[in-house]
């Protein structure tokens, strides 16, 4: 499966992607500032370009408008969307700014509920959100791993394979009770019946 990478620019220590030929590549802004610390020639840069300082040369280019609804990495997962990719993995989403950060998660719930998946991967953390659906784990995960409701209300949540397991339970978007679970050495498996939820787990380097 075809994959779009989208790189922001929220902290981003050492960024290593390896695009396939079918990938596709899209810096937002100043995330373009890592992929040429990186080697990496992204397909297309989108924004308005305040945090690169300059509209940038030698690479496919949308200029945006400072002043817009839209953040320049909605409108770069947009055109993923928009050109059918499924799996989205987003790189400079975090740190920096947290209102940046809280937007960058609120996308996650954006792009899960048009169908795809997006993933946001920082050098210590991931992060990612589903509807309706099951996410599963590997038994060789470690650390610790927390699951917020995005919907007001998320039912049927259940978690098996971590420290604190849940069946059917109710998560509220103003109570974070799914904090600071641990993975446990079993595959773990996290699922909604009815709702969206945001996932994020610990990385090991």
């Amino acid at each position: 499966m075809s994959v779009c990478y989208i790189i922001g620019a929220g902290e981003c220590k050492n960024l290593k992607i390896n695009p396939k030929i079918d990938d596709y590549v899209i810096c937002a802004d100043g995330g373009l500032k890592y992929a040429e610390k990186a080697g990496i020639k992204p397909n297309l840069a989108i924004g308005d370009f305040d945090s690169y300082g300059k509209v940038p040369s030698g690479v496919e280019t949308v200029v945006l408008p400072c002043e817009k609804d839209e953040t320049d990495t909605h409108l770069a997962i947009n055109l993923a969307l928009e050109k059918g990719y499924n799996e989205l993995r987003l790189f400079g989403m975090l740190g920096g700014r947290p209102d940046h950060s809280f937007a960058n998660l609120q996308l996650l719930s954006f792009v899960c509920q048009k169908g795809a998946r997006a993933t946001i991967f920082s050098h210590d953390y991931c992060a990612t959100a589903i509807k309706n659906s099951v996410m599963s784990f590997s038994k060789n995960n470690k650390g610790t791993v927390s699951v917020f409701s995005l919907s007001p209300e998320s039912k049927g949540v259940t978690i098996k394979g971590l420290k604190y397991e849940i069946n059917n339970f109710s998560l509220r978007s103003d109570c974070p009770m799914g904090v600071s679970n641990e993975f446990v050495g079993e595959e773990a498996v996290i699922s909604v019946e009815d709702g969206i939820l945001l996932i994020m787990w610990e990385t090991q380097e």
